[in-house]
Order: C-alpha cells, then sequence, then structure tokens
C-alpha cells in the first residue's frame, strides 16, 4: 500500500518504523525544526530526523495548508494518509476524497485532546488504550475505526504510559489498513455526550499541593513525569518526584506537606502518607529517595515547599 506519513512526535515513531518496513512510502510530513538546546539549533522534530534515514521525499511546511502544499501533497496519489501527533490541523480542501487516519491515545470519546494520557492517570482511569479514527473538523472527533486498551497500574507514569501506547499502535493501524483494503471496516459514531476533554499542560500543572490527598498527589506525581514533572522545594533544594506511593496509616498528627520520616521519605497528606521513592535534584540524574537522604540534614517535620522558581 503506498502511504503518506504525518507526525512530529515520538508517539508516531513506532507505528511509522513498522509502516515503512512493509509499505510503500510516498512522503513524510512533519513540523519545521525548532530551536533547542544551548545555542538554540533548529533542531527537528523526532519524526523529522528519523525520516532523513529513508529514500523518500520530506517535508516540513510552516502551513500544510498552503495552495502549493495541497496540490503537492494530493499529487502523490497516496492509498491512505496516516496521522500521528502531527500538530497542523489539516483542511478540509487537503483531505477532500482522502481516507485519512489518525491514532490517538486514548479510548475516544474519553480524553480528546492535547494531553489524553495524562489526563487519563490524573484521573485515575483504571484502563485506557488507543483509537484509530476518521479525521474531522472538529478536534479527535472522527468516525472510531478500532480500538485498543490497556490497564493503568498505580505506580505507571505517563512515559511509561506513552511508550506502552506508541508500541501498541503499529498492530492496530495495520489492522484498520487491512480492513480498509478489503472494504470491511465498521466504522463507530462517538457519543457527544461521554466526551472528555484532555487540556494541554503548562508547566504550573506541576506544582505540587499537599493539601490533597496522598492518593490524588500519587496521580499527579506520575501524570506529569516526564512533563511538567512535580516539583517541590526540601532544604533548599528544588525536587521533580519521579515516582511515590500512596500510603494509608491509621493515625498522622504532622502537618500537609511536612515530613514524617525523613529515613523512608514519608510525607503528610490532607489524608494519607505519601512515599517518596525516586527523585531528581534540579540539574542533577534521577536517584532513589535513600541516595537523596543519604548526608543531608532532614529532620522529622521540615516542610515541603513550591519550587524556587514558583516563588520568583
Amino acid at each position: 500500500m503506498r502511504l503518506l506519513l504525518l507526525g512530529s512526535g515520538a508517539f508516531g515513531l513506532p507505528t511509522f518504523r513498522a509502516l515503512a518496513a512493509h509499505h510503500d512510502i510516498a512522503a513524510i510530513v512533519t513540523q519545521p525544526d525548532k530551536p533547542a538546546g544551548r545555542g538554540s539549533q533548529p533542531t527537528p522534530t523526532p519524526v523529522g530526523d528519523w525520516a532523513t534515514t529513508l529514500p523518500c521525499p520530506l517535508f516540513k511546511p510552516p502551513n500544510i495548508n498552503t495552495p502549493e502544499m495541497i496540490d503537492q501533497l494530493r499529487s502523490l496519489n497516496a492509498d491512505a494518509w496516516v496521522v500521528i501527533a502531527f500538530g497542523q490541523k489539516l483542511s478540509k480542501k487537503l483531505l477532500d476524497g482522502i481516507f485519512a487516519i489518525n491514532l490517538h491515545a486514548s479510548i475516544l470519546p474519553r480524553w480528546r485532546g492535547a494531553a489524553p494520557i495524562n489526563a487519563a492517570i490524573l484521573n485515575g482511569d483504571p484502563i485506557t488504550g488507543n483509537s484509530v479514527i476518521t479525521l474531522a473538523d472538529k478536534m479527535d472527533a472522527g468516525l472510531v475505526l478500532a480500538t485498543s486498551s490497556t490497564p493503568i497500574n498505580p505506580s505507571t507514569t505517563a512515559g511509561q504510559l506513552h511508550d506502552l501506547l506508541a508500541n501498541d499502535g503499529p498492530a492496530l493501524i495495520q489492522s484498520v489498513l487491512n480492513q480498509h483494503s478489503t472494504n470491511s471496516l465498521n466504522p463507530i459514531t462517538q457519543t457527544e455526550s461521554l466526551v472528555t476533554i484532555a487540556p494541554k499542560l503548562s508547566k504550573s500543572d506541576g506544582l505540587l499541593n499537599f493539601s490533597l490527598s496522598a492518593e490524588l498527589c500519587r496521580r499527579r506525581v506520575h501524570a506529569f513525569n516526564p512533563w511538567p514533572g512535580a516539583a517541590i522545594s526540601l532544604a533548599n533544594t528544588d525536587l521533580k518526584l519521579l515516582r511515590v506511593q500512596d500510603e494509608q496509616p491509621e493515625t498522622t498528627h504532622s502537618a500537609p506537606g511536612t515530613l514524617i520520616d525523613p529515613h523512608q521519605g514519608l510525607v503528610a497528606c490532607a489524608t494519607g502518607i505519601l512515599r517518596l521513592l525516586e527523585v531528581q535534584p534540579a540539574g542533577k540524574k534521577p536517584m532513589d529517595w535513600t541516595s537523596f537522604a543519604r548526608g543531608r540534614t532532614l529532620t522529622a517535620g521540615m516542610p515541603l515547599s513550591p519550587p524556587s522558581y514558583a516563588t520568583r
């Protein structure tokens, strides 16, 4: 099958690699390079970087919906367009008469929007998955062509779930392409009354509030790992909390947001206790709590406060 691939983020790479190994890739479209790093050097997207290893054309249009790009992409005569985390809306004129599908990291209509993986963990969903949908004028509102599911464990971080769902994508997309080639697809209309929205994250989302329950704090830590990261300051050191565990002791008389046991990394919350398992001091590598606490003067009752950048 002759395919046009449109994507930017790392989420689409496993699927795109699998498709490139078994199909004729007409071209790849990604977002333009953006400044990154200390020198603000132009840096390609993950998909753009990978695409340079292939013999097919690579396009990086600032606006995919210009008349020139529309004509150029449609003239490739691809049998299907596969869109994964591309980052630009595709116009009706561009898509007219095209079989175009999108891989979205949720079981739609739950968690339409920019951050479905984070939203699923943040809201305590027991399962999530992928959906393959047609492209629609309204965000993530297309017909559902296939879904998959995977459980969310209490210890699962957004980064881990991202990789699980990314690796689930190739088989799901291929099944839809196979059904398309045999005219056996069974599209399902999404139920609008069941729609939930997963908005784009900001750095301020990572500020941790221990006046919440330990369970909600654990969800926030794992939902925002790796970005924006659940951030606190302890003993004049900014930390990202990477992995934690919520516990329900019989009683605790400590104020929320204070260290109960510096050796075990226990922190009081409004209800329950948060056990700090893995942290990352600013400018350093991730480490377990025992390694962080070793050699530091940490005492019971010490407060965990907002990070320094939040108080400037």
